[in-house]
């Protein structure tokens, strides 16, 4: 009977066997999966070039062929295929006009990244060090936005510069379970709600319960959209949540942290303020308010977002209808302590 305790020494090695080969079945279905997606976007760039450059007739369609295509492309398959992607498909045919040269162990999300680098011999080396260093798609953004290659070809230290970049990117190596999580890739496979599935509980509850909250205020929420990407040419951001109030004419949007507030996340949060401010709002909106969450056990902390030259207005007029920092963070942590104290019923049943 000893031998059917888990973890006793008959089974660990049955056990390593196993894990081995799921992690290995996981690394195979995301190559695969990253494979045929880089293929397709390059096959589709090729068909974009060709016909572009086939003659007089086809020239007449000029600069509404892409949003032609986009508009039809993306009712039928999602917004995996919208104006801007096409875009990036038809630079990556051009930047990697033989597909043999295509590195496949690199993902979609790999190659838009690449796209950003107009020197031919700094993104031949980002091509050959992400794939042989297996640097996962927010490695190689970080190495590219850090100058990587500029400062290792200056620097008298390589060495000095090469670790420093490892020590950078050490906390941000993909696992295979993270590519579900892609919105790129979901897109691609036309299942752009997949990803909610695979919050956590505790997190997508909150977001539930502060949806709610806000539109019970009666003070002139509307909701807009949950998780809305707004891009750049280079990079898309996902908001959590996103709400309109009409007595201020505004935009609110909200994002949820778990964890401590750091800079990055009050850059990151005045960074979707102004892309709003500049992407969504309309000639009668006033300035896009933001509103960033951070849910903390010991401490949970809410701030408000506003760009420097709305201040006025905030003090004076936003103030009186949005709900205070106080009442949200009240909101987050009943709710938090309900919905912690509902699982542990439920589990020890």
């Amino acid at each position: 009977m000893a031998n059917l305790i888990p973890n006793t020494p008959p089974l660990s090695g049955l056990l390593n066997a196993l894990r081995e080969l799921i992690q290995q079945g996981r690394q195979q279905a995301l190559r695969a999966v990253d494979r045929v997606q880089v293929q397709t976007c390059w096959e589709i760039g090729r068909h974009i070039v060709e016909f572009e450059q086939g003659g007089q007739a086809r020239a007449a369609y000029g600069k509404k062929l892409l949003p032609r295509l986009a508009e039809s492309l993306t009712r039928e398959f999602g917004k995996g295929f919208d104006d801007r992607n096409l875009r990036n498909m038809r630079a990556f045919y051009q930047v990697f006009p033989i597909w043999h040269s295509v590195r496949t162990e690199l993902s979609w999300t790999h190659y838009r990244a690449l796209l950003r680098v107009s020197n031919k011999e700094a993104r031949e080396w980002y091509v050959h060090e992400a794939a042989s260093q297996n640097w996962s798609a927010r490695a190689l953004d970080r190495q590219i936005g850090t100058l990587y290659y500029e400062r290792l070809l200056l620097s008298g230290d390589k060495a000095g510069v090469a670790a420093e970049a490892d020590a950078n990117i050490s906390a941000l190596q993909q696992t295979p379970r993270e590519f579900v999580r892609d919105p790129v890739m979901l897109e691609f496979l036309g299942l752009p709600g997949t990803g909610k599935l695979l919050e956590s509980k505790l997190e997508q509850a909150l977001m539930d319960k502060l949806q709610a909250f806000l539109l019970e205020l009666g003070k002139g929420f509307a909701f807009v959209a949950r998780q809305q990407r707004i891009s750049t040419e280079t990079q898309d951001f996902y908001i959590d949540l996103v709400f309109y109030n009409y007595l201020l004419k505004c935009f609110v949007l909200i994002d949820l942290k778990t964890g401590k507030l750091t800079h990055q996340d009050i850059g990151q949060m005045d960074m979707y303020v102004r892309m709003y401010d500049d992407l969504k709002r309309g000639e009668g909106d006033n300035p896009t308010v933001g509103i960033l969450l951070c849910e903390h056990k010991d401490h949970s902390v809410v701030r408000y977002s506003v760009l420097h030259e709305s201040a006025q207005l905030f003090a004076t007029r936003y103030r009186l209808v949005l709900p205070s920092e106080e009442e949200l963070r009240a909101e987050i942590e009943r709710e938090r302590d309900a919905i912690e104290a509902a699982q542990a019923m439920e589990d020890k049943a």
